[in-house]
């Protein structure tokens, strides 16, 4: 893990995010339908509406897309809908996203080694 000045580096600060969605969640009494199962599925859904956005562009289309206003607002509702699906899905199951990121990252980085990964797509077995 990344610390700095002997403390954990904070790549990801949810927290008022996380407050946030659980005070929606709670004003609307939803908290009885957010169960780990529909919680993913609903990340699963939004996840699957980004990629409707992009499904049928070319790779030069789906580069510029956040830049092109036709699909802008589009992309960035997609993207705030899944990342407050998976806040709110960390949250119910009490992962601490810093700590899972940080932790995946060093990890990663352990098995893409930047002298055997640098510029191949290939999994860290076949390096």
């Amino acid at each position: 893990m990344s610390k700095v000045d002997g403390t954990l580096e904070q790549l990801v600060d949810v927290k008022n995010l996380a407050a946030s969605l659980q005070r929606f969640a709670d004003d609307r009494d939803w908290q009885q339908f957010h169960s780990p199962k529909n919680l993913l599925l609903a990340l699963t859904g939004e996840v699957g509406e980004l990629c409707e956005i992009f499904q049928w562009m070319s790779e030069a289309e789906s580069t510029g897309s956040a830049n092109r206003p036709e699909t802008a607002q589009a992309v960035k509702d997609e993207l705030a809908d899944v990342l407050m699906y998976l806040v709110r899905l960390a949250s119910v199951l009490g992962v601490d996203l810093n700590e899972a990121v940080t932790s995946k990252l060093a990890l990663n980085g352990q098995k893409y080694p930047v002298d055997k990964a640098k510029s191949t797509s290939k999994k860290y077995d076949q390096l």
